[in-house]
């Protein structure tokens, strides 16, 4: 396989963030935050190709999209969960990519992943059985009781915040995701699955200005991050 294929899930509704349109699709500076985020991967030059799941009943998306960028964009109908939906994205990429071959999995409300994060991750955890972009916990962390006090202080040390990309070979992670399904386990993550099918996914540390826009907040945020250039 000549690059590396995206799966980019965008099935969700973003229901912590609120209103009556998809946060995929909010207006961000002067296009949809989802155009923001395939434009940012389809401009690396080792990504070959992106693969879009979003909801059966999306009618946000403009259809006949076939490309960003001059790479192939395919399409594919998701799930109820995020895990359901990279899953449906797996399964319908391409022939051409094999089951050996590693393939990114990228949040669409993260429309600021630097090019330099994303070769990182394909330089030291492709090889490696797969892994993640992660930043280490910086601020003092804290668990709180159900009445909303602080029960204790939690040590920061070897914890970690997942981002993504994640990178795992085609076939191994739709075999854990398929698992986790059929045992009726929550995945939140790539990495998740893949340690539940006893991988040891590789932390990758990532750009703390890779954001996920999950609030009015963080759309602001995103927007001035997106005004700047691209860092080396």
């Amino acid at each position: 396989m000549s690059g590396f294929w995206c799966v980019v899930p965008a099935a969700g509704r973003g229901r912590r963030f609120g209103g009556d349109v998809p946060k995929q699709y909010l207006r961000l500076n002067d296009k949809p935050l989802l155009l923001h985020t395939l434009e940012r991967l389809a401009a690396h030059p080792r990504i070959a190709g992106l693969m879009l799941v979003v909801a059966a009943d999306d009618a946000s998306w403009v259809q006949g999209i076939v490309e960003v960028l001059g790479k192939p964009l395919l399409r594919a109908t998701g799930g109820a969960e995020r895990a359901d939906s990279v899953l449906a994205g797996l399964r319908a990429l391409p022939a051409s990519v094999a089951a050996g071959d590693a393939v990114l999995v990228h949040d669409a409300a993260r429309p600021c992943i630097d090019a330099t994060d994303i070769t990182r991750l394909i330089d030291t955890a492709a090889s490696a059985g797969g892994g993640l972009l992660a930043a280490p916990l910086r601020d003092t962390l804290k668990r709180a009781g159900d009445d909303g006090r602080v029960v204790a202080t939690e040590p920061r040390e070897a914890r970690w915040r997942a981002l993504t990309p994640q990178i795992f070979p085609r076939a191994a992670l739709e075999a854990a995701l398929a698992a986790a399904a059929a045992d009726g386990i929550a995945i939140t993550d790539e990495a998740m699955a893949m340690e539940r099918a006893g991988h040891a996914p590789l932390l990758v540390e990532g750009r703390e200005d890779n954001i996920k826009v999950t609030t009015p907040a963080d759309l602001a945020l995103a927007e001035f991050l997106l005004k700047r250039p691209q860092l080396p």
